[in-house]
């Protein structure tokens, strides 16, 4: 008997409040498959449609229906094409234009190396996967409590989001013609909306917010005097300039307690 119940104690790790011997403990709840299919399929439709904005802008800045298509089925990250066609209908270099959309869309790997972790694909899988890596199915995969549903997670939503990102891109493109001044109707604006939009909840620290005001001040400066796409890569210098000044007020801070004791 005393055998027996020291294998019973063993079972029940020491601080548990609760714990009944002999029970499997259980680790965080598992959220619903239909809830987290419910979730994705909300965002990749939500998202998805701002397709036939990037579309309608796209052909507004003289791209051919085959150019804007290309480009959302191969870069497929929107905040990254609507900065690219909007420096190049504004007459900016293309060479400028691309690099400021390279910048933008440089996040994505940052997203990659916490995901690839996360979901655990096999190598195989990981490029496939990785083309699927932006804001929404980032955000979708993350808020979810383990492994299967986040797979499912990042999979519904990059599939809903892919389809109909290229199919609403297609349908804004070909109907650009029918629209006439895309300006006009303020579509070249929807872009940046819904980025603003998805950006905003998001920063949720002092810091984060603290580089994007002055993004938006540095773009707002070099906005008249540089080219177009040249301010959106001065603007990246924001993201530096506060996390140097937020280091040098940590050692301020830090060696003022010093001298304080």
């Amino acid at each position: 008997m005393e055998h027996v119940a020291e294998q019973i104690e063993q079972t029940v790790p020491p601080g548990i409040p609760g714990a009944v011997a002999g029970a499997p403990l259980e680790g965080p709840p598992r959220k619903p498959d239909a809830a987290v299919i419910r979730d994705a399929l909300g965002v990749g439709v939500a998202v998805g449609l701002s397709g036939f904005a990037f579309g309608v802008t796209s052909a507004g800045a003289g791209l051919s229906v085959l150019q804007s298509c290309l480009l959302s089925l191969l870069v497929f990250t929107g905040a990254s094409q609507f900065a690219l066609v909007g420096a190049l209908g504004a007459g900016g270099n293309p060479f400028a234009a691309a690099a400021g959309a390279f910048f933008l869309g440089a996040r994505n790997a940052f997203y990659g190396l916490r995901l690839s972790g996360l979901l655990g694909y096999r190598a195989l899988v990981k490029p496939l996967a990785a083309h699927w890596v932006i804001d929404e199915t980032s955000a979708v995969t993350l808020a979810q409590p383990d492994r299967r549903s986040a797979r499912l997670g990042f999979t519904v939503t990059g599939l809903s989001l892919y389809v109909l990102w290229n199919l609403t891109t297609l349908a804004g493109a070909l109907g650009a013609e029918a629209l006439g001044d895309t300006a006009a109707w303020g579509l070249d604006a929807a872009g940046p909306a819904v980025f603003l939009a998805l950006l905003a909840p998001m920063l949720k620290t002092a810091v984060e917010r603290a580089v994007a005001g002055l993004a938006v001040v540095l773009m707002l400066v070099t906005l008249p005097v540089l080219p177009a796409g040249v301010p959106v890569l001065v603007s990246a210098l924001a993201a530096p300039a506060v996390l140097l000044a937020q280091g040098a007020r940590s050692r301020r801070t830090a060696r003022a307690q010093e001298e304080s004791r």
